[in-house]
């Protein structure tokens, strides 16, 4: 009984710190999408080319990215970059806004690695025939691949591009460690004025279940959705 009462007097002593917490993490994930997002359809378009030099390095950075820990990525990007003469501007009316750039671009690096592999796998599901079809009345590989491929392969790709939200929302803890103030970071700050650590955790474990849950239903309402429209 004593664990949960600490952990209500945390809430209502400290909850301005857990949702300024949430609202970077929130933040960081969404603009990891985004970009993640945009940069994946980069890779998977070089990665399904015909040249050589589109595919080999696009694979490579896939290759890199996957098989490396985002833990490494954001310190090599945060601390050495700079040391090359590559710095991210401070923004005055932005607190921290270094540590933030620094934080989503290594996010959206690692991040767009995987989505380029999700969108890969979901155009090759698409049935050869369709590339066909549309060549065959006329299109051209692009268009085919823009107004009929593409459409298809985003029906099938959408739980995958849900869960890779939910884990970008799950990892964006680890940009904790250059400091910037999200939801771990000020989890570790309370627990360092009250001492009470696993109340403080219990706490931020609830909010993340919350956020991801959340995330999971509107993903799954948008596909129930869309496989609706489709039946229609």
């Amino acid at each position: 009984m004593s664990f949960f009462l600490a952990m209500w007097q945390l809430v209502t002593n400290y909850w301005p710190f857990f949702l300024q917490g949430v609202r970077a993490t929130l933040i960081i994930a969404l603009f990891t999408v985004i970009f993640g997002l945009i940069l994946g359809i980069v890779l998977t378009l070089m990665r399904l080319s015909r040249f050589r030099l589109l595919r080999w390095p696009a694979n490579a950075y896939v290759e890199f990215f996957r098989d490396t820990p985002l833990l490494v990525q954001l310190m090599f990007i945060f601390y050495g970059l700079p040391m090359v003469g590559i710095q991210f501007p401070d923004v005055s009316f932005i607190p921290d806004f270094s540590r933030f750039m620094a934080g989503i671009v290594a996010m959206s690096m690692n991040s767009c690695a995987y989505v380029s592999e999700i969108i890969r796998a979901g155009i090759q599901a698409v049935d050869d025939g369709q590339m066909e079809a549309a060549r065959s009345i006329g299109f051209t590989h692009a268009q085919s691949m823009k107004l009929v491929v593409l459409p298809q392969a985003v029906r099938n790709i959408l739980p995958a591009l849900g869960n890779e939200f939910v884990t970008d929302i799950k990892e964006s803890s680890i940009v904790s460690v250059i400091g910037i103030s999200d939801l771990m970071f000020n989890t570790n700050s309370v627990i360092a004025v009250t001492y009470q650590s696993l109340p403080a955790i219990a706490i931020t474990a609830i909010i993340y279940f919350i956020m991801t849950f959340v995330t999971s239903r509107l993903v799954a309402l948008l596909e129930k959705r869309m496989n609706h429209a489709r039946r229609s």
